[in-house]
Formats: structure tokens, C-alpha cells, sequence
């Protein structure tokens, strides 16, 4: 009896107090399921070793089980408003939940000698009635499971020889997904975002279990979205629901999946994104989509494979997010004010725990699209906490580059297709802690890189689609050859690169000789 729900879902939401005491169903429903086995125990070993058992005992313990199965039901009830369940399973849940209490009382009437004033017969169905409450209450129990679970919930890894005793169809095979050895070949939808979506979403959003009318586990099913409409919009990642709640914080009541559960990582939501990016395809493979410079690496991570499209300087953007032993990463740092972190979140920023022991802060404007210089004003208020801070696609420039230098211990800056140029750049110089800097798409040039140099602790920087020539970019690993520059190469680049190579080599010869 482990859930109780409507048929179906209601179509308007139910108000927070019906399902705040709704959600005290999975603890109220253990009442009944202990009480009722308690008394059928007591009854069976009255009856087989003749012990003396006190009336009144059993009889407090059936009293005690129809109050709990019906308080059961009423808060069973509650949670149901929320719909979402498999319609003939519920219908069968539902009814012999009722059953459980309505037997119970019959049971306690009895033995109570209750119902004995009005029938003289009334003991001939003590018996009868307990043991109908304790069967409908091992049904109840298992629709209960198949409702919260899944319907094989029960039967999953049951032996085949089991199975062919009890008459359960054999166990259905495993959804395994073909492995990727090449990217390029990779079929998006079954090799990329099928696989994403059974190990984090199908579980609660299946054919047996569709929480808020919503299934995960077909193309078509996804398309057609949930009871409150489309979860994606074709062609747009960023505003489709289904991407939107994975980026809510995790303690947010519309966060997926819901705390507690195993989270999607940033690589998997990124590949989501792409995919509605690119119009949610089901039979297409990944070169036969746009791979842009934010989805390559993260493509090319996914198999052996991906060095024929994206090649060795994709594999180190894979590589390029800070390493986790980077000693920002264990500073410890003072809890941010909560009321700041409200002013953020009226901004339109998300404010994700990075490291909830260091209190450190990951800021994402990735639902703020229209987040400007004015507002950035507010990011310093968490100088401190603030270690990742993605401000891509964003209405910032160079002016909101005063107020990110004020971040000390910023580790990770995304300013992709801002418009931010060589003049923002140079703000950045004193951050002691920037290892990871993302400006593809931006306005920056070899003047902009030049500003980097002396950046002790910078590992990477991503640049494709810049102003940045071959020069520039010989430039900055002469001086830092330590240094990640990642970007694209067009042929001017390419060109520049060579001539700079074939220079500094005749340079090393005339030297030898």
C-alpha cells in the first residue's frame, strides 16, 4: 500500500497544503501493515497453541489498524492529486486500499463486541474479515510497489525457475546501448541521448510510471511532453523545460531529478541542449549535425572515434575544466548570505553549490539571457564564494569586466558570444585564481591574448571564433608553453602558425651552425 492516487490526473494543480499532508502517506501506510500483522499473528497463535491472549489487546491493535489504514487513504488520497500513474493500476491500488480499512473496522467491530449487540452472528465473520484485510493488504502493498517503482519492481531478478513455477513471463532483456568506438558514426538519439535519459529519467517517466504525465523512454513519448505541455521546443535547448529544471538548484522543488538522486553531470546536459539544439533528430548521427565549438569536446569524450572529426586540441577542452585538485577547490570559505543569494536569483542567475563543505558558489546566467553590465554590479557581493561564473550569451561587454575582476577566487569564467573585447580582457589580469577561460564568439584579439601573459595559474584558453591570428596565438605559448589554447584553425591561422614554425626553425639552424 505504498501509494494511493487518482485515476488521473488532475487537471489543476492541487493547493500546497493537499500535498504537503499527502506526502505523509509512505509514512502513515506502515501503521496499518504493522498492526494488521501483529493481530493476525496474535490470532493464529491463540489458535494453533490455544495461548491465552488478552481480547483487549488484539482488539486495541484492530482499532489502531483501521484508524491508521483509514488515515492512510485520506492522505493516500492527497498525493494522488498529483497524478501520473498508470490508470488501471491505481484504480486496483485504490480500491483495495479501501478494502484494507473497511475490513479492519468490520474486524475491530467484532472483536469489539460491537456488532455483536445488532447480530447475534457476527463472531462466525471475525476470522473472514481479518484475513480478507491482511490479503488485500499484501495486494495493496504490491500495487503500491508497482505504482512507485515500476511493475516488475517486484518480479526484476526473479530466477527463471521461479518464474516458470509461478507462471511470470520470462525476464525481459536489459536495454543495452551499442557502444560508440566512433563519434562520428554515433547515432545521436539511441548512442548519445538515449542512454542519458534511461540512467537518470526513465525510472519516474515510464509506460508503468509517469510522474506529471510525462515518458522519457520513447522519441514520441518526449515530443508529446507532460501534462503541462512541450518539455522540449525544437531547435532551442536553452528555453526547453527539459533542460530548464536540470539547471534549477537542486534543493528547488521543480528540480530534476529531484534531490536525492543521481544528478545529470554538465557534459550530459550540455549533450541534451545540443540535441534540441539541432531539432531532437531520431535518425541521424552526429556528423550529420552542426558540432559546434561548446558540444566538440564534450563529443569527443564519448569514444575513441572522435579524433577523426574533432581532434586532438577537442580532446584537451574535454580536459580544460579545472582539475579537481586545484587548491581553490579546498578553500574553505564563509557561507553566503542568503538574502544576497535571493538578489541574485531575482537577477535571473542560478546560484548551484560547487562544493557544499568549502561553500563555494557556481553563478550561471544560462536562464538570463538579457543579464547586463547594470546587474552585474552584484556579482561582487559574493566575492568570496564565487569559483564558477557562466555568463555566456549574455548582454554583458567590457564594463562588467570591473566588477568580475573583484572575484577572487574565480577559478572558471565562461564569456562566449559576448561583447566582451581586448579592453574587458586586460580587467582580468589580477585574478590570482582563473584557470579556465572560455571567449569564443567574442571580439578578442592577439592584442586581448597578449594581456594574458603573466596569468600564473591560467591552464586554458578557448578562443574559437575570435579575431586571434596564428601570430598571436605563437605569441602566448612562447611566452606561457605551458598554457592550453584551444580554438578553431582557418586557413589565415593555419597559415600564420606555419610561417611562425618555419621562422623559429631556421632560427634553430642558423643557431647549430
Amino acid at each position: 500500500m505504498s501509494k494511493l492516487f487518482l485515476l488521473q490526473a488532475n487537471p489543476s494543480s492541487p493547493p500546497d497544503w493537499v500535498l504537503f499532508w499527502g506526502h505523509f502517506h509512505p509514512l502513515i501506510v506502515h501503521l496499518p501493515i504493522g498492526f494488521l500483522l501483529i493481530a493476525g499473528l496474535l490470532e493464529i497463535d491463540r489458535l494453533t497453541r490455544r495461548n491465552s491472549v488478552s481480547p483487549h489487546t488484539i482488539t486495541l491493535i484492530l482499532f489502531w489498524s483501521a484508524v491508521s489504514a483509514t488515515m492512510a487513504c485520506v492522505f493516500g488520497y492527497m498525493l494522488s492529486l498529483g497524478g501520473g500513474y498508470d490508470a488501471e493500476t491505481l484504480n486496483n491500488h485504490m480500491w483495495q486500499g479501501i478494502g484494507v480499512a473497511v475490513f479492519a473496522w468490520l474486524a475491530w467491530s467484532v472483536k469489539s463486541e460491537n456488532l455483536g449487540r445488532f447480530f447475534s452472528f457476527s463472531q462466525l465473520i471475525y476470522l473472514p474479515a481479518l484475513s480478507i484485510s491482511l490479503v488485500l493488504l499484501l495486494a495493496a502493498g504490491h500495487q503500491g510497489g508497482n505504482l512507485t517503482h515500476g511493475s516488475d519492481y517486484l518480479t526484476q531478478y526473479m530466477p527463471e525457475s521461479i518464474r516458470t513455477l509461478t507462471g511470470v513471463p520470462a525476464k525481459q532483456k536489459e536495454v543495452k546501448f551499442e557502444p560508440i568506438t566512433d563519434v562520428n558514426q554515433a547515432m545521436v538519439y539511441q548512442q548519445i541521448v538515449n542512454p542519458i535519459l534511461h540512467s537518470r529519467c526513465v525510472q519516474c517517466h515510464n509506460a508503468d510510471k509517469s510522474k506529471a504525465g510525462l515518458r522519457l523512454d520513447t522519441p514520441d513519448m518526449i515530443k508529446k511532453g507532460s501534462e503541462d505541455g512541450p518539455v522540449i521546443v525544437t531547435g532551442k535547448g536553452t528555453t526547453s523545460e527539459l533542460v530548464k529544471v536540470c539547471l534549477l538548484p537542486e534543493d528547488d522543488d521543480h528540480h530534476m531529478p529531484p534531490k536525492g538522486k543521481t544528478q545529470l553531470n554538465e557534459s550530459q546536459i550540455a549533450l541534451l541542449k545540443w540535441w534540441i539544439d539541432q531539432g531532437a533528430p531520431v535518425n541521424k548521427k552526429v556528423s550529420d549535425l552542426t558540432i559546434n565549438e561548446a558540444i566538440r569536446p564534450v563529443l569527443a569524450s564519448l569514444g575513441s572515434g572522435a579524433s577523426k572529426k574533432a581532434d586532438s586540441t577537442a580532446v584537451a577542452v574535454a580536459n580544460a575544466s579545472p582539475a579537481p585538485e586545484s587548491p581553490v577547490l579546498t578553500m574553505k570559505v564563509p557561507a553566503a548570505d542568503p538574502m544576497i543569494i535571493a538578489e541574485f536569483k531575482r537577477a535571473g542567475l542560478l546560484v548551484l553549490p560547487l562544493s557544499k563543505e568549502q561553500n563555494q558558489l557556481e553563478i550561471s546566467a544560462v536562464n538570463a539571457r538579457e543579464f547586463n553590465d547594470a546587474q552585474a554590479v552584484v556579482l561582487p557581493k559574493l566575492s568570496a564564494q564565487i569559483v564558477w561564473l557562466k555568463l555566456s550569451d549574455t548582454q554583458i561587454s567590457d564594463a562588467a569586466m570591473m566588477q568580475i575582476a573583484k572575484l577572487k577566487n574565480l577559478q572558471k569564467l565562461h564569456l562566449e558570444q559576448t561583447k566582451v573585447t581586448d579592453l574587458g580582457l586586460k580587467q582580468l589580469k589580477n585574478l590570482p585564481n582563473l584557470e579556465y577561460l572560455n571567449l569564443y564568439g567574442t571580439a578578442v584579439t592577439d592584442a586581448g591574448l597578449s594581456d594574458l601573459i603573466g596569468m600564473k595559474k591560467l591552464r586554458s584558453v578557448y578562443f574559437w571564433q575570435t579575431k586571434v591570428t596564428g601570430q598571436g596565438v605563437a605569441n602566448l605559448k612562447k611566452a606561457m608553453p605551458e598554457l592550453e589554447v584551444i580554438g578553431g584553425m582557418n586557413e589565415q591561422t593555419m597559415a600564420d602558425l606555419a610561417k611562425t614554425a618555419s621562422a623559429e626553425s631556421k632560427a634553430g639552424d642558423a643557431k647549430k651552425n
